[in-house]
Order: structure tokens, then sequence, then C-alpha cells
């Protein structure tokens, strides 16, 4: 099968979205590697490092939501008043 440019080349769409995916990503890696840096000049640089992508990813669903390729949902109350509960069931669990 031969592929032609098209086949390969993302809309804007399709490159904001992956871009996005790529910075949830990486801010999984810094979490990770920040809870795990053993001294704390490592710890200070992927702690800025996690900024620098939180701040990237933040522009990147900015453009996104401008652009109408992302539109999150609002929450219901009945929504919030659930996932309220969960997490305060989950807190008094640890908590014995």
């Amino acid at each position: 099968m031969k592929l032609t440019k098209s086949d390969v080349t993302l809309n804007e769409k399709d490159a904001l979205q992956d871009m996005l995916e790529s910075e949830k990503q990486l801010m999984g890696v810094y979490t990770t590697a920040l809870f795990e840096g053993s001294t704390k000049a490592v710890r200070k640089k992927f702690s800025e490092n996690l900024l620098a992508v939180a701040e990237n990813q933040y522009s990147i669903y900015t453009q996104m939501s401008t652009r109408g390729y992302y539109e999150p949902k609002p929450a219901n109350k009945n929504m919030i008043d659930e996932a309220n509960s969960t997490f305060k069931k989950q807190k008094n669990a640890l908590k014995a």
C-alpha cells in the first residue's frame, strides 16, 4: 500500500490533540521523577520542568478551546456532589 502526503499529514486539530496528549504524558513523567528525585537539586529541576510543561499544556488547551476543538462539558450539581462524596469516603478510609 502506497501512502500519499495527505495520508500522513495531520490536520490542525489532530496536531494540537497530539501535542496536548504529549504534554499530559510529560507531566506524568515529571511527576514521577519529582517523587523519585534523590537530591534537592534534582527535585528542583524536575519541579521547574513540571511547571513549564503545565504551562505548555494550558497554552495548547487554550488554543484548542479558542478554535472550538476542545469543549469540556460543564459538570452538573449531581456530578459534583457524587465526586465530593466519593473523595470524602476515600479520605475517611485513609484516616482509618
